[in-house]
């Protein structure tokens, strides 16, 4: 495991790592999350790998703005509602009553994912839909938008355990894995706040699958 202070952090070496297939543990508004490049398949099953996760249960991405979630979900008027109130979308005028410098709510909107999309099998789930997030964390907002693709985002920590939120955590938790994350960013003790909202959006219906720190009001 290498660790990268966030001062020290060189975005393009990063980046670099993460075409080829590297794994990390990043920084995000919710906990400290572990990714990789969201269309790489051999990557993604490092991940489930190394979160000692079960394989047939698809993983959530991040990216930086809806825009790019626009790239790999069927877009619909439902989704654009929400992306407009939650995610502060750029798709389409911003919904009434955002201020600027506000951010991108933590709501995990689930969708189904267009044919063909280019993201990884362990995204995917069987029934075509994919579970996306605009992140509001300046770190993982950067290296999605210079990746220039998703980054998956499961919570860095060995499945049946906790969330982490400081990087001793995660380095004590993975210190004797066979399976380890190569890079882990550390960026300090992150506050402790609720997980997203997950919503399902089928058929023009929103369902709340988790009650998480936004209340979803439509």
């Amino acid at each position: 495991m290498q660790i990268i202070k966030q001062s020290d952090l060189n975005f393009s070496d990063v980046v670099a790592a993460l075409k080829n297939g590297k794994t990390i543990v990043y920084p995000t508004e919710t906990c400290y999350g572990l990714g990789c490049d969201a269309r790489n398949n051999e990557a993604v099953e490092k991940v489930v790998k190394i979160k000692q996760r079960q394989e047939n249960k698809p993983m959530l991405v991040v990216v930086p703005d809806a825009a790019m979630a626009l790239e790999y979900l069927e877009w619909s008027p439902k989704l654009q509602e929400l992306a407009d109130k939650y995610w502060f979308t750029r798709c389409s005028p911003p919904a009434m009553g955002r201020a600027d410098g506000d951010e991108p709510g933590a709501l995990t909107i689930v969708a189904r994912a267009k044919e063909n999309c280019g993201l990884a099998a362990g995204v995917v789930a069987k029934d075509g839909t994919v579970a996306f997030r605009v992140t509001s964390h300046s770190v993982a907002a950067r290296l999605g938008r210079e990746l220039g693709a998703p980054l998956v985002s499961t919570s860095a920590n060995i499945a049946g355990q906790e969330p982490s939120y400081k990087v001793e955590d995660i380095i004590k938790m993975f210190s004797n894995a066979v399976d380890q994350p190569d890079i882990i960013i550390d960026a300090g003790e992150l506050p402790r706040r609720a997980p997203s909202t997950i919503v399902r959006v089928m058929d023009g219906r929103v369902e709340v699958l988790r009650q998480g720190e936004v209340a979803v009001n439509l």
